[in-house]
């Protein structure tokens, strides 16, 4: 008796496709990458992949959900496991960057710079991204209230203010993943002369 292949549930089958579809555009681009390739990468057919996604679109932000949710966890664990509060904004950080020098996901920021170059002139995308942009910056943005109340942070820094600097240094780290504009020791020191910014401490 030839012994069959369990079938996926959809919510199943839905997050390997949208997997898959991360990995293809990680590969290629938004416009470059095709369903075809991405039905491939899943191991199922076009058919069923339109089934779960009605277009590429759909599927480029199913994989912006699915990035910013990966990322939200990682930062939340972060946050929640450094026991000093000066340096939970820190450890948020400093999370993101070593995933993304040596992690295999594409990371968010991966997706916002192909958002930005190639599927801003679709204003779907480009609302969808504008909106995602916001709720992350929300979320540091809470974050770092946190921490000033517990202290960690001095109470006349902006936290919304400070929350656009830090997505601005995870851009940054992009940049610099693909380009080599900074070395390890040199970004340490942008992060270093933040986090004494943020508490108040002086250079050493």
């Amino acid at each position: 008796m030839i012994a069959t292949r369990p079938r996926m549930a959809a919510g199943e089958r839905r997050r390997c496709v949208v997997g898959a579809a991360c990995r293809v555009f990680a590969k290629s681009s938004y416009s470059g990458a095709t369903t075809a390739e991405i039905a491939r990468e899943s191991g199922v057919t076009e058919p069923v992949l339109y089934r779960h996604f009605p277009s590429k679109r759909d599927l480029y932000l199913a994989c912006l959900d699915a990035a910013w949710a990966h990322v939200r966890k990682l930062w939340e664990e972060a946050f929640a496991n450094e026991p000093d509060p000066r340096l939970r904004i820190a450890a948020m950080g400093r999370a993101y960057v070593h995933l993304q020098r040596t992690g295999e996901r594409i990371m968010l920021s991966d997706l916002w710079i192909q958002a930005l170059t190639e599927a801003t002139e679709d204003p779907k995308i480009r609302r969808y991204l504008r909106d995602q942009v916001r709720e992350v910056h929300d979320f540091v943005a809470e974050k770092i209230r946190s921490a000033q109340e517990a202290g960690g942070i001095k109470r006349d820094r902006d936290p919304d203010a400070e929350a656009w600097i830090f997505i601005s240094l995870g851009l940054l780290s992009t940049i610099d993943r693909r380009l080599g504009t900074l070395g390890e020791h040199d970004f340490e020191g942008v992060f270093a002369s933040r986090r004494r910014w943020m508490v108040g401490e002086s250079a050493a």
